[in-house]
């Protein structure tokens, strides 16, 4: 507890937690103004197959568009919590500090495990923010287009949830990445680019390649961790796409591989 205590205090009394908490918000705003046009977006399926348009149909879905509103800020928050938790991993070295850390706890799994509970910390931190702040914003703009607040639907609820799971998961996928890469800003951008152009990259891969191989070729986007996060949020399970405890799945297999592989590599790296 004392070594988790001194990792939440190493963020607390530095800028990093409000420089990251603003933009945190600014984007969590930009997010909710965006999915606000989606909702008022109309179905238009001129020129789609059966598939694709019973697709469409379905996220336009009131239970769909409310889970899309009720997690606003997943996409932007999610990489906003992998920098930050691995920014606990990459200031040891930013600060030169990694030698004194790991000579007074020689046990260094136990100060891998520090940050990954405060980076898990921190990152559900920023997701029930995220969440107080939808659950305010949300109601308003479902009952302006007359679809009701929709709370009482527990593919809501459990929307909610799992992208709180998908938050804390992205917290030790950005801590095991940090040990990885131990520059500070060589983690930041390398994470953003991977982040952002992995998403995009990998959603018009799949779209391309998916009329030639069939179904089963685009489902396999769920591998790809954005779009699996993405997955769990979905109200109700979509057309043509696997089911969201599948996108919970992925994701906790690359978060059990980032933990360990980052505890290992700290055991055995020499530290000056």
């Amino acid at each position: 507890m004392k070594l988790l205590r001194a990792e939440l205090l190493k963020v607390r009394t530095t800028s990093t937690w409000w420089i990251f908490g603003l933009i945190a918000l600014v984007l969590w705003a930009l997010s909710l103004g965006v999915n606000w046009l989606v909702a008022n977006t109309q179905a238009d399926t001129t020129g789609l197959d059966a598939d694709q348009a019973e697709q469409v149909r379905a996220s336009l879905e009131p239970v769909n568009i409310a889970s899309n509103l009720f997690t606003s800020g997943q996409f932007f928050g999610l990489l906003i919590v992998m920098l930050l938790a691995a920014i606990l991993s990459t200031s040891e070295f930013f600060h030169q500090t990694a030698t004194t850390t790991f000579l007074i706890t020689p046990r260094r799994e136990n100060v891998v495990l520090a940050k990954l509970g405060a980076g898990v910390a921190y990152g559900l931190l920023i997701w029930l923010l995220t969440t107080v702040l939808n659950l305010i914003f949300a109601p308003l703009i479902l009952s302006s287009l007359d679809l009701g607040t929709q709370l009482g639907e527990g593919a809501i609820w459990r929307a909610i949830a799992l992208n709180g799971l998908a938050y804390a998961l992205w917290a030790v996928l950005g801590v095991g990445a940090g040990i990885l890469i131990r520059s500070q800003l060589g983690a930041t951008i390398t994470l953003s680019l991977l982040y952002v152009l992995g998403y995009f990259g990998a959603a018009l891969f799949f779209g391309l390649l998916a009329p030639k191989f069939g179904d089963w070729f685009e489902k396999l986007q769920v591998i790809v961790p954005s779009l699996a996060s993405q997955l769990m949020v979905s109200g109700t399970e979509l057309p043509g796409n696997p089911p969201r405890w599948v996108g919970a799945v992925v994701l906790i297999v690359y978060a059990v591989v980032a933990g360990t592989v980052g505890t290992l590599i700290t055991k055995k790296r020499d530290i000056t």
